[in-house]
Order: structure tokens, then C-alpha cells, then sequence
């Protein structure tokens, strides 16, 4: 969807708003006193009423614009600006571009909005052929940290992140050339190198019957006893370009979109710009249906 299309769509705070409604009708609403589905609507006061309680539910309430004092044509206007470029755009840079006083409401909003991203693609799990690496994000640090911290595996200033993604092995039968597709992806914050907390993200994020590429790092000892199979390789620069390919891309393309467009993240809130990377990365090819989708995810994403 391009800024034209865009306007034509959304002129107004009840075209945002009835746009909205049409949306979370296809969902369903349900009724948070007795758990009832079927419902009146109100228009007077844009609410929906439960035909067995009575009990009324607004239309932000549930979704996550619930307690925002911001307008339907504010937030959707942000949703437009984080899914029209692969890139994305900081908080105070969509602060400008609406023209607000206030950063802190812009900001509360956009985390919400990838936090929403995150929680929809948790819901799936990756399946098939997976290939599987940690890389160290830059995350903003004090000087006194920096002074104290330590150099290498777990260094001040740096995340460990858990990239997966679905790789699927093609071969060209003219030429006998090998190489992988690249189909969806997942990205975990660890808080720590042990074996743990890889085995809970995996547990987590892949299907059972999946087989699983990795380097031979410590961390990944039990993986096996969660899939189907678990290959591991030596690291080298031939693991890196052929058996981890599309991992190694990903961690690459995501550092430089963060230290591009963000420069300074807090390690507690790289999660939620990583959803946000993840989430458009998953849906490259929707094009103008993404922002339809990023809707959806605020409608339920909570």
C-alpha cells in the first residue's frame, strides 16, 4: 500500500475506525464476563453488547489500542509507516512524521505494535529443514560497564541472539548446482550461553519432526533430544557460506537494519525490534496486504 492508496483508504477517524470494527467482526468478539461470541453493536457508543450478559465491550477493548488515548487514524497511520519500507522507521522519526508533542505516547505505541508482531508469529513453529546459529547484537552500555566488562563470548555491549530459519535444499538438474531456499524465520534474545536456554527456544519455536543444521557449540549438546535430527559441523567459512547460508544473511541483514535505523538499542528492548525485523522478513512477499495483517495482529496480538 503506498501513501496514495493509503489516504484514499483512511481520510478520516471513522473510516479508521469503522475499517477496524469490519476487521475484528471477521475475528469474532468475546465476551470477557461469560465468554458468549454472539454480541449487538452500538454504534452510539461504538460498542458491542453480549446477548447473553449484557455486558458491553468496547471496540479498542481486547485489542492493542486498549487504554490508548491516541486516535484509530493515529495508530493506523503508524502501522502504515512500519509496513510500508522493509527498514522501518524509529519512534521519534514517526513522531515527526504525525506531527505529536509527545514522544513517550508514540513510543508506547510502536512497542506495542512489536510486541503484537512478535506474538503472532509465535504462534507458529518452524518445520523441516532448519538451520540454526547464535549472533551478537550491539546493545547500548554505560562507560562504567564498558570499563568493568570483558572481552569475546558474553562482552559487555553485545546480545546473544538465537537465528533460526527454514532452509530447504534445491538442485539444479542442469547443472547439478546445489543450494537452499530460504522459506521463515525466528529470532530469540538469550539471557545466557548455557544449553538451557537453547533447549527452551527450541522446544519453543520448531516442530518435532524437524532436522536441525547447527556449528558444534557447546550450547547445542542436547538438541537432538527435541527433534528428529541434529547435524552438527565444524565452524568454518564452508559451514558459514553452505550448511548455516540463509542464517548467516539473516544475522547480517539484522544487524545492519537495527544499527542503521536505531543506533542505540537497550538490551532489554531488542526483543521487540527483532520481532518487528522478523515479522516483515516472514512476509516479504505480501506487499500491500501487509498492513491489512499487521491490523489483524493488533486485533488479536495481545
Amino acid at each position: 500500500m503506498n501513501i496514495f492508496s493509503f489516504t484514499a483508504h483512511f481520510d478520516s477517524e471513522e473510516a479508521c475506525r469503522t475499517h477496524f470494527k469490519q476487521e475484528r467482526d471477521k475475528i469474532g468478539v468475546k465476551c470477557q464476563r461469560c465468554g458468549h461470541t454472539h454480541h449487538y453493536w452500538i454504534k452510539a457508543v461504538w460498542s458491542y453488547e453480549c446477548k447473553s450478559c449484557r455486558a458491553r465491550t468496547s471496540l479498542r477493548s481486547g485489542t492493542i489500542m486498549q487504554n490508548s488515548n491516541l486516535s484509530f487514524m493515529i495508530w493506523y497511520k503508524t502501522m502504515f509507516l512500519m509496513t510500508t519500507t522493509k527498514k522501518g522507521f524509529s519512534s521519534k522519526e514517526i513522531q515527526k512524521q504525525l506531527g505529536l508533542k509527545r514522544y513517550e505516547p508514540v513510543w508506547a505505541m510502536v512497542h506495542k505494535l512489536r510486541k503484537a508482531m512478535g506474538n503472532r508469529d509465535a504462534r507458529y513453529t518452524l518445520e523441516g529443514m532448519i538451520e540454526m546459529d547464535e549472533g551478537y547484537f550491539t546493545v547500548e552500555s554505560s562507560e562504567i560497564e564498558q570499563q568493568k566488562g570483558k572481552r569475546g563470548r558474553g562482552a559487555v555491549g553485545k546480545q546473544n541472539v538465537m537465528i533460526m530459519a527454514e532452509s530447504t535444499p534445491l538442485e539444479d538438474p542442469k547443472t547439478n548446482k546445489k543450494d537452499r531456499q530460504c522459506l521463515y524465520f525466528k529470532a530469540k534474545v538469550l539471557t545466557d550461553h548455557k544449553a538451557d536456554g537453547v533447549n527452551d527456544t527450541v522446544k519453543e519455536s520448531l516442530d518435532e519432526q524437524s532436522i536441525v543444521f547447527t556449528d558444534k557449540s557447546t550450547s547445542y549438546v542436547d538438541i537432538a533430544d527435541f527433534v528428529e535430527l541434529h547435524i552438527s559441523e565444524k565452524s568454518d567459512k564452508q559451514t558459514t557460506k553452505e550448511t548455516l547460508k540463509w542464517v548467516h544473511i539473516t544475522i547480517s541483514n539484522a544487524k545492519r537494519n537495527l544499527l542503521g535505523n536505531y543506533h542505540k538499542i537497550k538490551g532489554k528492548y531488542l526483543q521487540l525490534y527483532l520481532n518487528e525485523f522478523v515479522y516483515k522478513l516472514n512476509r516479504r512477499y505480501f506487499e500491500e496486504k501487509l498492513f491489512d495483517r499487521l491490523v489483524i495482529a493488533g486485533i488479536t496480538g495481545l
